[in-house]
């Protein structure tokens, strides 16, 4: 478990987590990206049907420079766009996913959102455990959850914005792989207050474990590099956490990797300076 650096300016507290297997803030702009992606899909697949406005106005008994104008402004009611899609011969919820899936990736949440996230500590949890893709089913097997307090968790992160919930009590999750939390946020706060301590008291002397602290003088040219091979190891955990959930939990065991990089001097050595 490398700490590499001093101390955490550079910390991403998306991989300081246990990893094993209305409206929000945002609503208004939400809203606009969504109908945005709409047109766009539907654009698409006015393309791939090979079909011109002039074939959709015939088809929705509608003159085609009011279908230009409708899609022109974005304007057009739930029954305008069932009937689209009946012209189109497409299915109303595969659209509704797949604009879904057009919907820009978050790298940061708001600050309410966040507050929102941590006022709750199985909320914290849930949010901890979706950035690892836990299904619903793992997050009530290892933790002291319900399965009705887990799905009262996963409706309240679709709200925040973090997942969008699916049938089933699957999700999709709406955060980017460059995701962190706001660096003097809410959440970095809680676990800088609550966790580090917790993580840096263990001895780091077990075979897959490591804590190293490196100090030294480089060319401030050359630390942007340094952070982003930090970057690319932590992605590299991420993504390798992915491979490996099809693996059975006996074949798996949980490490948390805490990765930082910082311009700093222990206070106490600070005051010595001339």
């Amino acid at each position: 478990m490398p700490v590499v650096g001093d101390c955490a300016e550079s910390i991403d507290m998306r991989y300081f987590c246990p990893i094993r297997a209305e409206s929000a803030p945002h609503e208004n702009a939400f809203a606009m990206t969504t109908t945005a992606n709409l047109i766009a899909v539907l654009k698409s697949e006015l393309k791939a049907a090979q079909m011109t406005y002039a074939d959709l106005a015939k088809k929705l008994g509608m003159s085609e420079s009011s279908v230009k104008r409708m899609f022109a402004r974005g304007d057009m009611p739930l029954t305008r766009i069932d009937a689209i899609c009946g012209a189109l011969k497409v299915d109303f919820a595969e659209l509704a996913r797949r604009v879904a899936d057009e919907q820009p990736l978050l790298a940061e949440l708001t600050l309410a959102q966040e507050k929102a996230v941590v006022a709750d500590k199985k909320l914290l949890l849930a949010a901890i455990c979706v950035l690892s893709q836990w299904t619903l089913e793992q997050i009530t097997a290892h933790y002291r959850l319900s399965e009705a307090e887990a799905i009262k968790c996963l409706v309240q992160l679709d709200r925040i914005g973090i997942i969008e919930l699916r049938p089933l009590n699957r999700y999709r999750l709406k955060l980017a792989k460059t995701f962190r939390w706001r660096p003097h946020g809410p959440v970095m706060n809680f676990f800088r207050e609550e966790a580090l301590l917790d993580y840096f008291s263990g001895g780091f002397d077990q075979e897959a474990e490591s804590l190293m602290l490196v100090h030294g003088s480089i060319s401030k040219s050359l630390a942007p590099a340094f952070v982003e091979r930090l970057q690319r190891v932590a992605q590299d955990f991420a993504q390798q956490h992915q491979a490996d959930q099809k693996l059975p939990d006996r074949h798996r065991e949980g490490y948390t990797l805490l990765l930082a990089m910082r311009s700093w001097e222990f206070e106490a050595f600070s005051r010595f300076r001339r």
